[in-house]
C-alpha cells in the first residue's frame, strides 16, 4: 500500500510523540506541519527531523488552511486545543481528509456530533487518539473478561488517572484554562478512565451517572479553569457500576482493577504501559505476562508494536481498505456523552444523570 501521507495541524508537545510514531510505523509519513507561525512550524520540523526523521523532510506552513489544501496530505492529526477543534475538523473533513482528533473531541456531544455527520458526509474516516485502545495487551484482556470464569459478571470497575502539576499549571498550561478546555481534568484524564469503563462493558451505555468537581482554580484568564480534581460514577442496568477519579493536583496514577463475580483483573499502567516491551496485568494475586507474538512486514523487519505506533498503523489500514470504521466515531461519541453528563451532575451538585441519544450512543 501506499504510505499514507500525515499532515500535523499544530506542533502542541504531544505532537513530536506521534512523529515518533509515524516514523516508526511501515505504512505512514509526515509530509507537512502547519502553525500560525512559520518559524514555529519550521523549528517543530528540525526537531523532529534530527530525532526521527523522514527520507524526504515535511513541508512547514504558516497557516492552518494551507495545510488543508495541500494535495500532499491524505489524514491530519489535530491536537489543538479543544475550544478549537470542531471548526478544524469539520474543514478538514469538508476538505477531504482523514481525521485523528484528540481528546476530549469536544466541548460537548452536540457539538461532536456535528464534526462526526461532517465525517460522514465527506466520507472520511474519523478516529480519537485514545492510544491504550490500540496496544496488544487490550486483545488479551478481552478474552480474559469475556471467558465467563476468570472474572466472571462485572461488578465494579475502578480507575485512577492523576499527575502533579506544577505549582503554577492552574496559571500556565492550557489545561486548565476554562475557555479552552471546560472539561478540564476530567478531558483530559477522566476520558481514559470512562473509556475503559465503556470498552470492559462491551460499549453499554450507564443508564446514569454522577460527578462531583472536588477543586478548581482560577484559569490566569480572569475565569474559572475547569475542573482540577475529579471524581465520577457510572450505573448500569444490571447494578454493575464504574467509578473514576482524575486529578492535576495528585500523584502520578494511572491503574485500573475489574471486579467480578469470580474474580478480579487489574492494570497499574493501563493508559501508558510501565514497559512497552513487558506488557503484563494481574489477575486475582498472579501477575500475568503478555506475550505479543513478532509480526514482520513484506521485507523481513520486524514491526513495532507499541500502541501509538499501532494506532497510526491500523489507521492507515483502515483507509487503505476504502472503508470507513464506524465503531471508532460511535466510541468517541458515547465516550464523551458520559464524560458530558459527568460534568452536568457535577454542576448540579452531583445530582444523578441520565445518558444517551445525542452522539449516536448504544
Amino acid at each position: 500500500m501506499k504510505p499514507l501521507r500525515w499532515g500535523f495541524l499544530s506542533t502542541a508537545g504531544i505532537a513530536r510523540k506521534n512523529w515518533v510514531a509515524i516514523q516508526q510505523t511501515e505504512n505512514c509519513v509526515v509530509t507537512a506541519v502547519a502553525s500560525r507561525e512559520l518559524a514555529r512550524a519550521e523549528a517543530f520540523i528540525q526537531d523532529c527531523q534530527a530525532a526521527a526523521p523522514f527520507a524526504v523532510t515535511p513541508q512547514a506552513l504558516g497557516s492552518y488552511e494551507a495545510l488543508l489544501a495541500s494535495p500532499d496530505v491524505d489524514a491530519v492529526y489535530i491536537p489543538l486545543p479543544t475550544g478549537l477543534r470542531a471548526v478544524w475538523v469539520i474543514r478538514a473533513a469538508q476538505a477531504g481528509k482523514h481525521v485523528l482528533c484528540e481528546k476530549p473531541c469536544a466541548t460537548s456531544a452536540v457539538e461532536l456530533e456535528h464534526m462526526l455527520a461532517a465525517c460522514r458526509l465527506h466520507k472520511v474516516q474519523f478516529m480519537d487518539g485514545v492510544m491504550f485502545m490500540h496496544n496488544p495487551r487490550l486483545p488479551v484482556l478481552r478474552q480474559v473478561l469475556d471467558d465467563g470464569v476468570s472474572v466472571g459478571a462485572i461488578r465494579r470497575i475502578m480507575s485512577i488517572f492523576s499527575f502533579l502539576g506544577y505549582p503554577d499549571f492552574a496559571q500556565k498550561n492550557i489545561r486548565a484554562q476554562g475557555h479552552l478546555e471546560p472539561a478540564g481534568c476530567l478531558g483530559d484524564l477522566g476520558w481514559y478512565c470512562v473509556r475503559f469503563a465503556l470498552w470492559a462493558r462491551r460499549w453499554e451505555m450507564p443508564r446514569e451517572v454522577t460527578g462531583r468537581i472536588l477543586a478548581a482554580r482560577e484559569d490566569g484568564q480572569g475565569g474559572v479553569s475547569g475542573p482540577m480534581e475529579f471524581s465520577g460514577e457510572l450505573f448500569f442496568a444490571d447494578g454493575a457500576t464504574a467509578g473514576f477519579y482524575c486529578s492535576f493536583t495528585a500523584p502520578n496514577q494511572r491503574w485500573v482493577n475489574v471486579s467480578g463475580s469470580k474474580g478480579s483483573l487489574r492494570m497499574d499502567d493501563f493508559v501508558h504501559p510501565f514497559n512497552p516491551q513487558a506488557l503484563t496485568y494481574q489477575h486475582n494475586d498472579a501477575l500475568v505476562p503478555v506475550v505479543v507474538p513478532e509480526v514482520r512486514d513484506a521485507g523481513g523487519r520486524v514491526l513495532v508494536q507499541t500502541q501509538e505506533v499501532n494506532m497510526f498503523r491500523q489507521f492507515a489500514r483502515q483507509v487503505a481498505s476504502g472503508q470507513l470504521n464506524p465503531e471508532w466515531p460511535q466510541w468517541s461519541g458515547q465516550t464523551q456523552e458520559v464524560q458530558d453528563a459527568c460534568l452536568e451532575s457535577a454542576r448540579q451538585g452531583g445530582r444523578p444523570v441520565k445518558v444517551g441519544g445525542k452522539c449516536g450512543g448504544k
